[in-house]
């Protein structure tokens, strides 16, 4: 750098002494008394020539002049300061200042991956790429930025300084209770699973409080009111169908019917399910004798089956009043 100063220096000298050469002629002209004093106007001229526009370097111990911006050096000079032979940069490569260098330097790209760059200015032979951020990108490097950060995003806080090229996004202070729609977001669906397991707790309970109530109350009415059941066999059949299989065989096995006599009783009528069931019942009224009527309500609302029991009580107390 020091060199290349000193050799601008060199050529601004240079001119500095062929102006005051000139002028020195004028005046001595002007002073002369009928006489020709002549000065060597032709070597002037081939001084001011030969005067670097871009500075000069030195090689092999003499000047040269240096190759303009965007040219670079093919050859260095021979005879003269000047006869130095430059080339234009290739494409894709560029000289910014003037120089003496073989090659020229690489264009620079915008389009590294992940970088966040684009194009604002292309390059040319006397001028690098210019970069700049993408949209919404950032870079907070004085340089040159190589890499551009994405802008920060405010929520419910609002922009107070909006992103630019070179600084992020600066958002409001959060007002204080700023996050009450995360806690709430929180608490809202812990709230409603605990109201659920309440409700469902609280079913849960009624139910089973029911069901002692169903266990009980017939009794007391059977007390209140007992069922004046002479004969059930005329009822066998409604009272079979209004039961079906599985809940005739739920009477049976609670009152300790034998599994095998049960099993046969669905064996002889296979795909008959009503005719298993009134064997089946029949069987039963048999082992239960004359209380088998109340003893079948009772089981029936026992189990938690009080539609089937009403069934069968109405079935029960038609014969009553006949």
């Amino acid at each position: 750098m020091w060199m290349y100063s000193k050799l601008r220096g060199d050529a601004n000298v240079s001119a500095s002494e062929s102006h005051q050469h000139l002028r020195a002629y004028h005046f001595a002209s002007s002073q002369t008394e009928g006489k020709e004093t002549r000065f060597p106007i032709k070597a002037l001229l081939r001084h001011r020539r030969q005067t670097c526009e871009d500075g000069t370097y030195e090689h092999e111990g003499k000047p040269c002049c240096l190759c303009g911006a965007g040219l670079k050096l093919e050859s260095h000079c021979l005879k003269s300061i000047d006869d130095r032979q430059c080339s234009p940069c290739e494409q894709g490569e560029y000289h910014s200042q003037p120089n003496f260098q073989p090659q020229c330097d690489p264009c620079t790209s915008c389009e590294h991956p992940n970088a966040n760059l684009e194009v604002e200015e292309p390059c040319t032979r006397a001028r690098d790429t210019k970069c700049r951020c993408k949209k919404n990108h950032f870079c907070s490097d004085p340089g040159a930025c190589k890499i551009c950060q994405p802008c920060r995003e405010c929520h419910d806080e609002g922009v107070k300084v909006p992103c630019t090229a070179k600084n992020n996004t600066v958002c409001n202070d959060k007002i204080e209770g700023g996050n009450t729609g995360t806690i709430i977001a929180i608490i809202v669906p812990i709230l409603l699973i605990a109201l659920l397991a309440l409700i469902g707790l609280w079913c849960w309970r009624k139910r089973k409080s029911q069901g002692k109530t169903l266990v009980h109350q017939p009794n007391i009415n059977m007390e209140l009111e007992p069922l004046e059941v002479s004969d059930i066999e005329p009822h066998l059949s409604d009272i079979a169908e209004e039961l079906g299989w599985k809940d005739m065989k739920d009477v049976a096995i609670r009152c300790g019917i034998p599994p095998a006599r049960i099993e046969s009783c669905e064996l002889n009528h296979r795909g008959d399910a009503q005719e298993a069931t009134l064997e089946l019942l029949r069987i039963w009224v048999e082992r239960e004798g004359s209380g088998a009527g109340r003893k079948l309500i009772q089981i029936l609302q026992n189990s938690n089956k009080k539609r089937k029991a009403e069934k069968v009580t109405d079935i029960l107390r038609i014969d009553c009043a006949a």
